[in-house]
């Protein structure tokens, strides 16, 4: 059964974790993001020092060093509320799980070994989307602009938003990258860019948005999505918006 995204702009960043104490990141911070009906849960992916994909925001965890430690050591720690640290197999079959609404935003974190491990990062994690079959929700989206062009070159089909905010969206649709998924305040910056996204068919997102002042300037603005800690309140804003709601 195809997926119906959920028809609001509202992206968990890692998970709707903020209102309930969950831990970001976290299988439960996932599972509340569809619960709320979010159309996307946002979740960071990294690789062990033995090729595991594992989800953790920071380049540690438990201060070791992620792409120098193996998968079973930073097993022996847990998250605050005693899961185990995910896999990226673990995180999409949850995803997968009674969802058709919410998108799962895969962020590909850029190898702080070298740019050729990146690219072998993203490689790996087609590779298992492919296997697992969960292609239509999977939104591909990364710092790294190499690690994205690959993506592409893997899977011409993949749905892949950039995060860095240097690159226009005439540039975006020249490289086959369907989203500027930038910090907010390099839209304020760069009015034009939103026009210019709309004109290409770039898909608008923003990050990390947390204030209503700052939500409503995006919702008015016609943004597609915006990447919060703070969905439940998006979601008020959203019923407010005039363009939303159609009032």
């Amino acid at each position: 059964m195809s997926p119906t995204f959920a028809a609001n702009p509202v992206v968990a960043h890692r998970g709707a974790f903020k209102k309930n104490s969950l831990p970001e990141n976290s299988i439960a911070s996932l599972k509340e993001a569809i619960r709320l009906g979010c159309t996307g849960s946002e979740f960071d992916v990294r690789m062990t020092a033995d090729d595991s994909l594992i989800i953790n925001h920071d380049p540690h965890f438990n201060k070791l060093e992620i792409e120098k430690t193996t998968y079973l050591e930073l097993t022996q720690f847990k998250l605050s509320n005693g899961e185990k640290l995910p896999t990226l197999t673990d995180y999409i079959l949850a995803g997968l799980d009674k969802n058709l609404q919410t998108r799962l935003v895969l962020e590909i974190k850029p190898s702080g070994v070298s740019k050729e491990r990146g690219k072998q990062i993203a490689e790996k994690v087609v590779k298992l989307v492919k296997e697992l079959n969960a292609g239509a929700p999977i939104v591909y989206i990364s710092f790294d602009y190499d690690i994205l062009k690959r993506v592409i070159e893997l899977d011409p089909k993949a749905s892949t938003q950039y995060l860095n905010g240097d690159k226009s969206p005439a540039q975006l649709k020249a490289d086959r990258i369907d989203g500027a998924d930038y910090h907010f305040t390099v839209f304020k910056k760069n009015p034009d860019w939103i026009e210019q996204a709309k004109k290409n068919k770039i898909i608008l997102n923003a990050w990390t948005v947390n204030d209503a002042a700052t939500m409503d300037w995006l919702l008015a603005n016609g943004f597609d999505f915006i990447t919060t800690n703070e969905p439940e309140l998006l979601f008020e804003r959203a019923k407010l918006s005039p363009i939303i709601s159609g009032n």
